[in-house]
Parts: structure tokens; C-alpha cells; sequence
């Protein structure tokens, strides 16, 4: 399948650009009306309940209120009150940004448990065809992993083709986090890969995880392996426009601000995820050291500058990499714009050699991965920059990791 995390199909790409008005006519009107006409969701479903829900005679906060308001509320609550509303509402919380991270681990591998059940009786469904028991099988297994007690899973919701947050390291303890943010074809079933391991997210964020322990073992770091938004679905329309990546940006804004402690955060954004990390830069909490970019084909903007952050920004790009011919430029909404490792960008540029064309920055041994980890933990002064006179790391030491540069 073409998609922009394999080789694709350029000059449909292009096509849609030079139809630019024609394709934003049709997805702001008859094609989105198409969306829109659904029940409520499972997680919709935990969330109204738990509207209506409460907790020794007192009523619940509202599921939306700031995560300041709800961490609160889960601390003037005992152990056992914890765990009934994990029980009960297992969506909700485990979803919820401002409860505890390990009741949000709990209430996931419950919501996992309930989900992997609806799918074994979906693989016996005669309603259903062989394909659809069968990729109900493969959801089910897919579950089952995800329920094992040595992982830990920060967001799900198994409506449609899912969505998915894990993290690796102890996220509350961190003095450093990670977050990778991947790009278009992302579901619950492409969440990790046994083949091309290190081109999805939880394979990502593992050898990301790995090579920052390498990099610096006295830095206690935490990787996110971010999956937690609609991504478009192959080469078309949704992936030529920002429409999802704005909805994915309200998102991670939304976890970003509600991650314990105030350690300084480093966003990992891969080809369709780096339009989204563009999109999101000018409402990014302050504690967002670095964004950087691999494999973009572009970030909604002309310049660095104008992402309206004081993030670092970072770029790279593999010589083999096809999204080097993807046209770098924006019509009528289509496109993402300048490329992000130009001149006139304003990125500091990274080497990715040794990297495996557009999905393999994640590698172990890249340069890619190994300068993703050295921005993880805060070592500017040890990246590799992407010419030989270190540009990338003009004005930057490893004494920048305490702030900004």
C-alpha cells in the first residue's frame, strides 16, 4: 500500500496539489458531512458516565476540566477510591490528562481487557466476513500484548482504527522526556511492527529509549511512544492537509501540558507527525526544548522562526529518503510548505547517515537515532551535524540542557 512511510506515488501527489481547489470543496463540505453521523463512541460512552458518576456522595469533576483541577481531585482520594473509578470508568481516566500516570496504566489494561473480549466474540461473528474475523483476531492479539503487566500504556481507544500512547522509563521520575510522533498509516495495528520493527511507534520509541540510556545512564529519561491521534490513512487528501494534523496538535498540546513535573521535553516528529509538531509549536507549554524533524515534508511554514516557539528546531533528512521529491510548497491548503532542512528554513540541520531511507531514522547505529538521543538528554554539544563544520551546534553546549538556547 502506498503511504507516506513507504515509497509513493508522486505525481498523485502533485495531482492533488494542482487540485487543490476542487479537493479543499470536497473535503470541507460533502466528504466531511459523511463523518459525522455516529453514535457514541466507547470512550464517549465511559466519559458520560462518568459525568454522571460519583465518589463517597460526591459528584465527579467534569472530564474536561484542567489537568491542575483533576490531579487534585485523584489526590484528596484514598487507594481503593482510585481504583474504583479506574474500574468503573476505565476509558475515561485511562485518558484522562491530569489523573495519576500509574491509575492511567491501570485503567488502560482494564479498557484493554474489555476491548480484547468484544473483539474474541467478533472473530465468531458470522455476521461478520473472513476478513473481518480476522482482523478482529489480529485487534484481539493485539490487545492481549498490549495488556502485558511490563507495559505501559498512557492513552488507548479502540473506536475505529484506535489510538495508542506507551511510555518507556518512569515517566513521573524523568529529569528528561521523549516524545515521537509518528506519521500518516498509524493505528492500533501498525502501533508496533514485528517486520520493519523500527518504523513504528513503539519500536521507535524503544530504540529511541535504548539509545538515551546509552548516550548518558546517569540522565533518568522517559520515552513516549505518542500514537494518540487520528493519522491520515496512506497518499490522499488527509495527508495533504493539515485538517488531521490540527486535530493531532490539540491533542499532544493537550498531554504535553498535563505531563508530571517540569522536566524539559524533546518532540521526535516523523514525515506526516513533523506537519502536526508545526502545527502545534505556537501553543507548546514553555518546558518544550526541542522539536526535531526527520523525513518532513514540511511543517506549515517558510521558516523556523515563524513556528512561534522558542523551541530548538531540528531537521533531517537520508540521502535515500523519497519525501526529497514531494514538492515543498503550499496551494490552496494542499502542501506543508519549505522543507525543513533548507537554508532558508532556519533548522539546525542533523546528520541522518546510515539511516534506512524514509522509515528508518529509528534504527540502532544511525546517526539519526544516535542524534535524536543526544537531544533527548540535553547533549547538544555531542550532536552530528549534517555538514562538516558543525553548524547545527552553533551557540549550543551540553550546558543548554537546563534551558534554551
Amino acid at each position: 500500500m502506498t503511504s507516506f512511510d513507504t515509497s509513493p506515488q508522486l505525481n498523485v501527489w502533485r495531482a492533488l496539489l494542482a487540485l487543490a481547489v476542487v479537493f479543499v470543496m470536497l473535503a470541507t463540505t460533502g466528504w466531511t458531512a459523511l463523518r459525522h453521523h455516529r453514535g457514541a463512541t466507547p470512550l464517549q460512552a465511559s466519559i458520560s458516565a462518568w459525568e454522571h458518576g460519583s465518589i463517597a456522595g460526591h459528584r465527579l469533576p467534569a472530564a474536561d476540566s484542567s489537568p491542575a483541577r483533576l490531579a487534585r481531585f485523584f489526590t484528596s482520594l484514598d487507594d481503593r477510591q482510585r481504583a474504583v473509578l479506574a474500574h468503573r470508568y476505565p476509558l475515561a481516566v485511562g485518558n484522562m490528562n491530569g489523573a495519576p500516570v500509574e491509575l492511567r496504566y491501570r485503567a488502560n489494561r482494564v479498557a484493554l481487557d474489555e476491548a480484547r473480549e468484544v473483539e474474541r466474540k467478533r472473530m465468531h461473528d458470522t455476521r461478520l466476513t473472513p476478513d473481518g474475523q480476522r482482523e478482529a483476531g489480529r485487534r484481539m492479539h493485539r490487545f492481549e500484548s498490549m495488556m502485558r503487566t511490563d507495559r505501559h500504556i498512557l492513552a488507548f481507544d479502540p473506536e475505529g482504527s484506535g489510538r495508542a500512547a506507551e511510555v518507556f522509563g518512569d515517566l513521573s521520575g524523568a529529569e528528561r522526556i521523549s516524545v515521537v510522533v509518528p506519521g500518516v498509516d498509524t493505528d492500533l495495528l501498525t502501533f508496533q511492527r514485528t517486520n520493519r520493527k523500527y518504523s513504528a511507534p513503539v519500536g521507535m520509541a524503544e530504540s529511541l529509549y535504548a539509545a538515551e540510556r546509552a548516550a548518558d545512564p546517569t540522565t533518568r529519561t522517559a520515552v513516549i511512544a505518542w500514537a494518540d491521534y487520528t493519522s491520515p490513512n496512506g497518499l490522499g487528501i488527509d495527508s495533504a492537509t493539515a485538517m488531521r494534523a490540527a486535530e493531532g496538535a490539540v491533542r499532544l498540546n493537550a498531554l504535553l501540558r498535563a505531563l508530571p513535573g517540569g522536566s524539559p521535553i524533546s518532540l521526535f516528529c516523523h514525515s506526516y507527525g513533523s506537519v502536526l509538531c508545526g502545527v502545534a509549536a505556537s501553543e507548546l507549554p514553555a518546558r518544550v526544548a526541542d522539536i526535531a524533524v526527520a523525513g518532513s515534508p514540511g511543517m506549515r511554514v517558510e521558516k523556523a522562526s515563524q513556528l512561534g516557539t522558542s523551541a530548538r528546531v531540528w531537521a533531517m533528512r537520508d540521502a535515500d529518503d523519497w519525501v526529497q521529491d514531494v514538492p515543498y510548497l503550499e496551494v490552496g491548503g494542499l502542501g506543508h510548505g519549505e522543507d525543513p532542512v533548507s537554508s532558508v528554513f532556519g533548522a539546525r540541520v542533523l546528520s541522518a547517515r546510515e539511516a534506512k531511507g524514509h522509515g528508518g531514522y529509528f534504527e540502532p547505529g544511525t546517526d539519526s537515532v544516535a542524534n535524536f538521543a543526544e537531544i533527548g538528554v540535553g547533549a547538544y554539544g555531542s550532536v552530528r551535524c549534517a555538514d562538516d563544520a558543525g553548524a547545527c551546534r552553533a551557540g549550543l553546549s551540553d550546558s543548554a540542557s537546563a534551558g534554551r538556547a
